[in-house]
């Protein structure tokens, strides 16, 4: 009986040791299939980044070093001859001011504006999706017909703009053709044009925040103006971060519109470094220097991005 015993349990078979087969033979660690399968994705996407990213950028380097003459000769390394330039160039420090006014005037106006107006769109209100998608016209709208509407408006002698100031009793106002004013009018098309889009993402985010934080400021007893300094703003913080990221990156590069209506005129008043650096390689056929000019304009793009990228790294913790 005993015997029967031992020989059943020594013919059940017993399980391999931990990384070992059957027989005692250790296991060959494969590849996990998530790792192995990534390769056929991420090769290609590293070769598509290399072929429009990376390789312009090299490009544009090569030729900021170099005196690339327009017809199309190369007459030698010229080192970083042409960022001396630059530095010395007044019309460089112009485009940029004129760049980060452009910047700093529309981004803060269009976030204030974009709050208000995405507080109203994510109220639960009838016909609240008919608005927003009338909202939106401006912005999915092309920016050169965008520019063309508004240079018809501002038009100082048939313009809807002025025809409007003369209804009021104001003066007319010579939108585009005065230095002083030309930049404000410009500001203003921007405005116009990409406010409903940040009021959209607010609106998204206002959306999604908790119900509990604003319900125990209610019991509290809090006002409405506390509840959205103290609880709303905080919550919101990293949308709006995001907002205003994708809005930096576009108007520092700021082109077509402004192209379209003034061409960086007058007197380089919305002569901003993207319109100025197209002049100078396709007017005054200069593409060494116009290729300098977009290397200072890919830094300020990275280094205004990486501040904002910080700020979103912070407010998400």
């Amino acid at each position: 009986m005993s015997t029967d015993t031992t020989t059943t349990r020594s013919s059940v078979p017993r399980p391999a040791p931990a990384g070992r087969g059957p027989g005692g033979r250790r296991r060959r660690t494969s590849v996990h299939p998530t790792a192995r399968g990534i390769w056929p994705f991420v090769v290609p996407a590293a070769a598509v980044t290399a072929l429009l990213v990376l390789l312009p950028i090299g490009y544009t380097v090569w030729l900021s070093v170099t005196d690339r003459q327009s017809d199309g000769t190369n007459a030698g390394f010229l080192g970083f001859d042409n960022y001396a330039a630059m530095f010395a160039d007044p019309a460089f420090y112009n485009s940029l001011k004129v760049t980060l006014f452009l910047f700093v005037v529309c981004l803060f106006v269009e976030t204030l504006l974009g709050l208000a107006l995405g507080y109203v769109m994510s109220l639960d209100v009838p016909g609240r999706r008919i608005f927003q998608g009338m909202m939106l016209i401006p912005a999915i709208t092309a920016s050169v017909a965008v520019g063309l509407l508004w240079l018809l408006i501002m038009d100082p002698s048939l313009g809807a703009a002025n025809e409007l100031l003369a209804v009021i009793g104001i003066d007319p106002v010579v939108w585009l053709g005065d230095p002083e004013i030309a930049p404000w009018s410009i500001a203003l098309v921007d405005i116009w044009q990409w406010t409903p889009f940040m009021a959209l993402i607010i609106a998204a985010g206002i959306r999604s925040l908790p119900e509990e934080p604003f319900e125990a400021a209610s019991i509290d007893g809090a006002s409405g103006w506390r509840t959205a300094w103290n609880i709303g703003l905080p919550l919101l913080r990293p949308v709006l971060t995001v907002a205003m990221l994708l809005r930096t990156v576009d108007l520092v590069r700021f082109f077509d519109t402004i192209y379209i209506m003034t061409q960086g005129g007058p007197v380089d008043a919305t002569n901003t470094l993207n319109v100025y650096g197209y002049n100078e390689a396709f007017v005054d056929q200069e593409p060494s220097y116009a290729a300098t000019l977009q290397i200072a304009l890919l830094v300020l793009v990275v280094l205004i991005a990486g501040v904002f990228t910080l700020v979103r790294r912070r407010a998400a913790k």
